[in-house]
């Protein structure tokens, strides 16, 4: 009688997946490896461990389940014991009425479907999954509850058991449960984990393409004992629950480290804590990948190589300026300049720059320390931000005495930094002398390409941002488990680049406005971020109603109804 390997691999043959000699190398590795068939053409790489669970599913005639793909309920899985859970690989997903659904491993084996039957007390439904998925799915999930299922009185003892006999910390449920939140946020891309306690539950929300989305989380009941290892790990008081705290901490996750800034304040339910989760220099890239039109990305890379001058990049927070800026300082960086850089925090560390943190508490300011890197024959300054009138001038006397300055400003455009600079009174001519270019920018979300169908937008977009024109691959995502539903995966860059040119500059010099000077900026060749965010609409990478939702707030007056006189001017630049 056949067992259910063979029958699996019968199976696989018939599909055509594997052949009959791929099959007789299998059985004969099997032996010396000391595994099953299908275990030996996982290793040889024949077939995947995928392949091999759906075609049990077939066998058992059950469904295949993608647990990568499947948000579990912490709260049902709850009711099996960890004990067992890890003993039957098995664990419920969710319920209706009085049935559970619960993934397993091998759900042939009656024996154990009725123990989860009698511990669910329940009617049970089996469906299969990967084994090693499962192991991993059972192993957050048990993570995120904080604690096995025990009494209270257990799971004291069994604490003060650890503290007596130095148990490895990492083995604490708390710490585990911390460890698989931050995990799992930097896998799914996050920029930004919410861990708010409202009155019945614990929130947890990982901000993911710039949009907050909601994760299961840990009992509210964990949400003080969570707070403090977070405390422990960014140094932070943890007597104090009265006033606001900031910290940060460096996390080890899949062979690199993490920089985790923590930021703690209280609120009526407890306190809430956001993380900001940043990559180092490991998400840097070249200037070429930054997603700007080759005719722009040569032009920036003039910029930056010039020997001196101050380069800006403007936007809101998060919009990539200091992404956008890095990536300019990794080009400069060698070890014939010496580069320097203030900010608050240090979000990036890249090996020979000196990094400098600001500390406003003992009076180390942007400004102060700018003052004593001058005095450290500095080549390049990158400036956190540029925030007050003092800043801003000792910068541009930076950039005017043969330094290279980047920076960034909080603007809507390229054209609105020359206006915040004359703000914080910086004299024209300074900065005429000092200002060689802006990057304005924004972050939209690409369309996922997993499940993106052609769609061309409505007719009110178009007249928007294309004056009628429907021509390109205008798509948008249906939904796919890769992007969660929301058809979007990943971010792109929108960006404007206002170079200094001479008839700016004579703007400049007669104290133009900023939107006068953005009109001469794009009769002199800009192409304007909202036209940067067509143009990557009309090729598929993402939506107009996503240029819609980042230009909230920009000056469109020189939207496609009003540059047809400068229309020809904008399209050469681009």
């Amino acid at each position: 009688m056949l067992g259910p390997d063979e029958f699996v691999i019968n199976l696989l043959v018939e599909q055509g997946q594997i052949t009959a000699e791929q099959v007789a190398d299998a059985n004969r590795n099997a032996s010396s490896w000391r595994c099953s068939s299908p275990q030996a053409l996982i290793r040889a790489k024949i077939i995947t461990a995928r392949d091999v669970a759906i075609g049990r599913a077939m066998v058992s005639e059950v469904p295949f389940v993608d647990l990568d793909n499947y948000e579990i309920d912490v709260q049902v899985a709850s009711l099996l014991p960890r004990t067992l859970a890890d003993k039957a690989v098995a664990l419920p997903l969710f319920n209706v009425g009085d049935v559970t659904t619960v993934a397993m491993a091998d759900p042939l084996d009656l024996g154990i479907v009725d123990r989860l039957r009698s511990v669910l007390r329940s009617d049970v439904v089996t469906v299969l999954a990967e084994p090693e998925q499962l192991r991993t799915a059972i192993e957050r999930v048990y993570s995120l509850m904080g604690s096995r299922p025990m009494a209270r009185e257990a799971a004291a003892e069994a604490a003060a058991t650890a503290s007596f006999t130095g148990r490895n910390v990492e083995q604490d449920p708390i710490v585990a449960a911390v460890n698989q939140i931050i995990g799992r946020a930097a896998e799914e891309g996050a920029s930004d984990v919410h861990l708010s306690p409202d009155e019945a539950e614990l929130c947890l929300r990982y901000r993911i393409d710039g949009i907050l989305v909601g994760r299961q989380g840990p009992p509210l009941s964990n949400h003080p004992a969570l707070v403090q290892r977070l405390k422990v790990m960014a140094n932070l008081d943890l007597t104090q629950s009265r006033r606001p705290q900031d910290g940060k901490f460096r996390f080890p996750w899949n062979g690199r480290t993490l920089d985790v800034r923590v930021s703690i304040i209280p609120t009526v339910y407890g306190e809430n804590v956001v993380l900001r989760l940043l990559s180092g220099s490991h998400g840097l890239r070249r200037i070429e990948d930054l997603g700007l039109h080759p005719v722009v990305a040569e032009e920036f890379s003039g910029l930056v190589h010039r020997a001196h001058g101050m380069l800006l990049a403007t936007g809101p927070t998060g919009s990539g300026k200091t992404t956008t800026l890095y990536t300019a300082l990794s080009e400069l960086n060698s070890p014939e300049r010496h580069c320097v850089t203030i900010e608050d925090p240090v979000e990036i560390r890249l090996p020979l720059v000196r990094h400098v943190q600001v500390n406003a508490e003992i009076g180390l300011t942007f400004a102060t320390f700018l003052r004593a890197i001058l005095r450290q024959d500095p080549d390049v300054i990158l400036v956190g931000e540029i925030r007050d009138e003092e800043t801003a001038r000792i910068a541009i006397q930076a950039a005017l005495t043969g330094h290279m300055v980047l920076s960034t400003l909080h603007t809507n455009d390229a054209p609105g930094a020359v206006a915040r600079l004359m703000d914080f009174q910086c004299p024209a001519f300074a900065i005429n002398a000092a200002l060689t270019g802006v990057m304005g920018q924004r972050l939209a979300r690409r369309v996922c390409t997993s499940c993106a169908v052609p769609m061309p937008p409505s007719p009110s977009l178009l007249k928007r941002f294309c004056a009628g024109d429907s021509t390109g691959q205008f798509r948008v995502g249906r939904g796919c488990p890769q992007c969660g539903g929301g058809g979007y995966r990943g971010r792109l860059g929108v960006y404007e680049l206002m170079v200094m040119q001479p008839v700016i500059r004579a703007a400049v010099e007669k104290s133009a406005s900023a939107a006068l000077i953005r009109r001469i900026a794009i009769e002199s060749g800009m192409n304007p971020m909202w036209a940067d965010g067509t143009d990557k609409a009309r090729m598929g990478l993402t939506t107009l109603e996503e240029i819609a939702r980042i230009a909230a707030g920009m000056d469109l007056e020189d939207s496609a109804a009003s540059l047809v006189t400068v229309g020809e001017a904008g399209r050469a630049a681009a």
